[in-house]
């Protein structure tokens, strides 16, 4: 019968530092997890006050930035609250609002930019046709269709805020599995201004015609 051999020194350090750094980040993973779910309802109770009647709602204490309104793209399944300021520490938390453009209702355009791994990942599968409504603080729904989508280079061409047509432009870096973010190229999908679309419940209509015994619209 042959002794029991014991691993050598190194190996049981090595063997220690690779349960480290995997338990390091599995905690990472699960703080970012975390902290993105968090983000979301302190966003919720933001919008909530916003729709009340408050203006410039800051998520938490320390936020530079407010809801300005919520995109919902229903052939998508995509519900998103509307952050002011297109800036980095914004766009980590949701799609954001470029304050060179016009707000929504205002007239003009409107151009909301988002991450393309993340929030606007889905404007790839977007189709000419596709409906998208813009609620508002102040209780309006805006609703745009999808007129086209297209790439553009950042270094040469430029998006033309025009005064005299609504239009919404969902904007994202391209291409979509870029492995190294930065590039010139962006995905611009442009839709213009329609009748808010019946397909879409506005929000709190379902449930507010429910109580009343009232068959939602559609």
């Amino acid at each position: 019968m042959s002794p029991i051999q014991t691993a050598p020194r190194w190996l049981v350090m090595l063997t220690g530092v690779f349960l480290a750094v995997g338990m390091w980040k599995i905690g990472e993973g699960s703080w970012i997890y975390a902290k993105a779910r968090l983000a979301q309802v302190l966003l919720e109770r933001a919008w909530t006050r916003a729709l009340a009647g408050e203006t410039q709602v800051t998520p938490w204490p320390w936020a530079d930035t407010w809801p300005v309104g919520r995109l919902r793209v229903p052939s998508e399944h995509i519900d998103l609250i509307v952050l002011s300021g297109a800036y980095g520490r914004t766009l980590a938390f949701g799609p954001a609002f470029v304050e060179s453009s016009s707000l929504p209702g205002t007239g003009g355009t409107t151009v909301l930019t988002g991450h393309r791994d993340t929030h606007f990942a889905f404007l790839r599968r977007l189709k000419e046709g596709d409906d998208i409504t813009i609620d508002t603080p102040d209780g309006r729904s805006i609703g745009y269709r999808v007129h086209e989508s297209r790439i553009v280079d950042a270094r040469t061409d430029a998006i033309r805020l025009d005064g005299n047509e609504e239009k919404l432009i969902l904007l994202t870096c391209y291409p979509f599995d870029a492995i190294l973010a930065g590039g010139p190229l962006r995905y611009l999908v442009t839709t213009t201004r329609v009748p808010f679309p019946r397909s879409i419940d506005r929000p709190g209509e379902t449930e507010w015609k429910a109580r009343e015994g009232l068959t939602p619209s559609r």
